[in-house]
């Protein structure tokens, strides 16, 4: 390998191949060698790589660099050893050998590069090591990752800025995606009171195509899109890991290539995945959002997003994995209510300050602004980043314009309906209001005397669920989490309201609905209130166990609760999701919240057959053993089976006396035999 004395051009031919580089990285690669601290803002696929690669290959001493994504640090290693260049990775994902291997190359001064996750820099020997192994400079990849105000912060993050102090050595920083307050916070925490040099090199990835579509048929939707680009890589991201898996066996199904990634999964069938989708052409991987694949795979051709991501600048980061080879690459994301009910409700229903989660749901707001656009949609992607382009002609509202209308009085009789209705209600009953549809619930609370009932007839209720669906997107009404769901009004609604300001809503989406079999969504309105009450009582387990959410039980489990309601818990045991351990740990507490009353206290042997054929059987048993527990006269002798011995009868269902007796013995097949026998006869007919 060449060493520190050629220049950066000379090396970026003779190691990387390429004969010049690309607009805007010699600027940054000539600063970093000079050792001034440097924040880069670059596209994805726009070549950052190469920013801090290139200089640590012309300095002296060891770079170290910083990333969250232990994918891409694994394929950067592997592609600068294929280079000839000595690098190597310190993650949790390493086996003891390969940490072996690289603290040994460290010691023998044959390493340039060191990649380390950011978690590592909490152990107690970081500082020292990196001091002994003569650490000239610091890489921070994914800088976004320090800002609290960001999409994706990382808490170890804010380790680096000790780190660069007490190293005394520069620092560059890298990302794709960082808005103005992002950048200063940024600034503030890596780079204390020490300005760098800014390189803002744009964001557009022109060649990516942009498109939103309703949720319709959400699995339906991303097998199609995945069907018509048969035979090219593709990432769907989904917003739960249980998602990834079942989309991805649905597609595999479908007969894709596909399998899921997510951070549940242990290192070794992550790199298998991780191998493949490197190897294979055409696979698609379905992936959770927040773990990022880090895949530095060139030719990914699509990516979906099954779920409403979380913000704009997560959108962003996710959707530049596509066509990082400059070829055209497509893009697809799905959302509908429910997408925006989750998004208002985790940012509600978080720890963050107040002003915190007002920059949230603004940032939120920006997302929906996005996937409700009237117009170009890069033209609004771009804005928020601080760039005004012209049209872009490369997304579905260039090539297919939106059909505008003037939706001022439906939504002014929509606020009617949530104001008149004290903001308690979901868009289920207030629809009911509006289409003059007289359910039991809207008589029981004497709705149908309000003045906005039946004043909606003229909409279907498709078509008013896509009139509150936009309401939600413009932020002029949101979930009251401490009200189950219910929608509120906010003060950009009071315009609207009296009459001040018009509002144009999109009719395409409308016809779309209407045009179309109503298709179920998550959970009916009705059910959204229960099933946020049963999120709560998740996430209060959750936090008193100091374990995910999910750990408890995911949402799906929660959803199929909401929409079936279990009352015993022999019910709740036939949930998708709850095992027997589940069952034992929480069932009594989600059945409570469901029901509004304790759950009975089963005996351990009876709660194992919970939700099975043989917990009926036990229960009849248990009623005849009490029937003929001082035998037929009631004057003999008590006797007894213990709950053991009732459930062993229940499921092993014995077919004649002897084998009755074989279980229950002499005694107790004298005096129960016979009429236990009759009820598992009875239960098999």
């Amino acid at each position: 390998m060449e060493t520190s004395t050629s220049s950066p051009r000379a090396l970026l031919a003779s190691i990387f191949g390429f004969s010049s580089f690309r607009p805007g990285q010699e600027e940054i690669v000539d600063t970093v060698v000079a050792g001034r601290n440097t924040l880069a803002i670059m596209p994805t696929g726009g070549g950052k790589s190469l920013c801090y690669q290139l200089p640590a290959l012309c300095r002296e001493g060891v770079t170290l660099v910083i990333s969250p994504l232990i994918a891409l640090m694994r394929d950067q290693v592997r592609a600068l050893r294929e280079a000839g260049v000595e690098a190597g990775a310190l993650t949790s994902g390493n086996t003891d050998e390969e940490t072996e291997e690289v603290l040994a190359a460290l010691d023998q001064g044959r390493l340039k590069l060191l990649y380390m996750a950011p978690e590592r820099l909490a152990s107690t020997g970081a500082l020292s090591m990196l001091r002994r192994v003569n650490c000239t400079l610091i890489a921070v990849d994914e800088a976004h990752c320090v800002s609290q105000w960001g999409h994706d912060f990382r808490p170890d993050y804010l380790r680096i800025g000790d780190l660069r102090r007490a190293l005394g050595v520069p620092l560059a920083a890298f990302t794709a995606t960082a808005d103005e307050e992002t950048r200063a916070e940024i600034i503030t925490r890596l780079f204390g009171g020490e300005a760098p040099q800014v390189f803002l090199r744009g964001f557009d990835r022109p060649n990516i195509h942009l498109a939103f579509a309703v949720k319709d048929n959400p699995r339906r939707q991303i097998l199609s899109y995945a069907a018509a680009r048969k035979g090219q890589s593709g990432i769907v991201y989904c917003a739960t890991r249980a998602k990834t898996e079942t989309l991805s066996r649905a597609l595999e199904e479908a007969g894709a290539s596909a399998c899921h990634y997510h951070g549940g999964m242990d290192a070794v069938e992550r790199r298998t995945v991780e191998r493949r989708f490197q190897q294979e052409d055409g696979l698609i991987v379905v992936a959770t959002v927040a773990f990022g694949m880090g895949i530095d795979k060139p030719d990914i051709r699509w990516v979906a997003h099954a779920d409403l991501p979380k913000s704009i600048e997560g959108y962003y980061q996710e959707i530049g994995r596509a066509g990082r080879d400059g070829a055209p690459a497509d893009t697809l994301t799905l959302y509908g209510p429910e997408d925006i009910r989750l998004r208002r409700a985790q940012v509600d229903e978080g720890l963050a300050p107040p002003e915190r989660k007002t920059a949230d749901h603004a940032r939120l707001n920006a997302l929906l602004g996005l996937a409700e656009a009237t117009g170009c949609r890069r033209q609004v992607l771009l804005r928020y980043f601080g760039e005004d382009p012209e049209p872009c002609g490369n997304c579905d509202m260039c090539r297919l314009p939106a059909r505008l209308f003037n939706g001022t009085q439906p939504v002014r009789k929509a606020l009617s309906a949530i104001l008149r209705t004290g903001e308690s209600f979901g868009t289920g009953h207030l629809i009911d209001i509006l289409t003059g549809n007289a359910t039991a619930k809207v008589k029981e609370r004497g709705h149908d005397a309000l003045p906005t009932f039946a004043v909606g007839r003229d909409l279907a209720k498709p078509a008013w669920q896509a009139v509150f669906r936009q309401m939600m997107g413009r932020d002029l009404v949101r979930p009251d989490p401490e009200r189950h769901g219910a929608l509120r009004m906010t003060d950009a609604a009071l315009p609207i309201l009296r009459g001040e300001e018009e509002i144009m809503l999109r009719e395409d989406t409308m016809d779309k609905a209407a045009a179309r079999p109503v298709v179920k969504a998550l959970v009916s309105d009705e059910d959204a209130p229960l099933l946020s009450a049963l999120k709560a009582k998740r996430r209060a387990l959750a936090e008193a166990a100091r374990v995910p959410a999910y750990v408890i039980f995911n949402d799906r489990t929660l959803i199929e609760m909401a929409e079936t309601r279990p009352r015993t818990l022999d019910d709740m045991a036939r949930i998708s999701g709850v095992g027997a351990r589940k069952l034992e740990s929480y069932g009594a507490a989600f059945l409570q919240v469901i029901t509004g009353q304790d759950a009975p206290d089963l005996h351990p042997s009876r709660r194992k057959l919970a939700g099975r054929n043989a917990a009926p059987v036990f229960d009849q048993l248990a009623e005849v053993q009490a029937r003929l527990a001082r035998g037929e006269s009631g004057t003999e002798k008590p006797l007894t089976c213990s709950a053991a011995l009732l459930a062993k009868v229940a499921e092993s269902r014995p077919r004649d006396a002897r084998a009755m007796e074989r279980i229950l013995g002499d005694r107790r097949a004298e005096r129960f035999g016979a009429a236990f026998l009759q009820v598992i006869h009875e239960a098999q007919e």
